[in-house]
């Protein structure tokens, strides 16, 4: 009873520095997703060209974010990258600014990634015919991957890209490494003035399952609402 009593204790006093974890996490994993689908998409696009010079660069770029360690790289651009000259600017009305621009770049570098597989497998699922369909009315090959390809593509890989974003909420507690307030970073502030481990992760085990929870049930749901409507058309 006294580990529970503790959890509620630790809710009442701390809360609002849950809550400032909460909401930082929520814009690193917003801007992270939105910036990683837009990349993303051009990647595939890019890997699907005939054309070697954008093909070897994108797959290169997709192999590489890929296959090394999100912490890795998150530590290369903040802690690396001023070394040669490139600095993120800090902004006087947006407290670390440089360290949240610094935890996007490379939350949304590696999401781009995974986002561009589940991109390049949803474009090939799609018939081929629809592709010939677009062309044989005169639309150019741009012009339908973008008004048919497309939006068939995200249609079918949405729950993909669900989970894609289930993964960056979880995955940028890894941000409190370079200092961002975010829930992890609260979390241990919590520890360090109470000693009470155990409960304070305990409750950041909670929110963290709760935040997932809610956007996999509302991926869900936009699911759910896309099917219907593809069968009413």
């Amino acid at each position: 009873m006294g580990f529970f009593t503790a959890i509620g204790e630790l809710i009442v006093r701390y809360w609002p520095f849950f809550l400032d974890g909460v909401r930082a996490t929520l814009i690193i994993a917003l801007f992270s997703v939105i910036l990683g689908f837009v990349m993303g998409t051009v990647l595939t696009l890019m890997r699907m060209s005939k054309w070697k010079i954008l093909k070897w660069p994108a797959t290169a770029f997709v192999e590489f974010f890929r296959g090394t360690p999100l912490l890795v790289q998150l530590m290369f651009i903040f802690y690396g990258l001023p070394m040669v000259g490139v600095q993120f600017p800090d902004i006087a009305f947006i407290p670390d600014f440089s360290r949240f621009a610094a935890g996007i770049v490379a939350m949304s570098l590696n999401s781009a990634a995974y986002v561009s597989e589940i991109m390049r497998a949803g474009i090939q699922a799609v018939e081929s015919g629809q592709m010939e369909a677009a062309r044989s009315i005169g639309l150019t090959h741009a012009q339908a991957m973008k008004i048919v390809v497309l939006p068939q593509a995200v249609r079918n890989i949405l729950p993909a890209l669900g989970n894609e974003f289930v993964t960056v909420i979880k995955e940028s507690s890894i941000v409190s490494v370079i200092g961002i307030g975010d829930l992890m970073f609260r979390t241990n502030d919590v520890i360090a003035v109470t000693y009470q481990s155990l409960p304070a992760l305990a409750i950041a085990l909670i929110i963290y399952f709760i935040l997932t929870f809610v956007f996999g049930r509302l991926v869900n749901f936009m699911e759910r609402k896309l099917k219907y409507e593809s069968k009413e058309s």
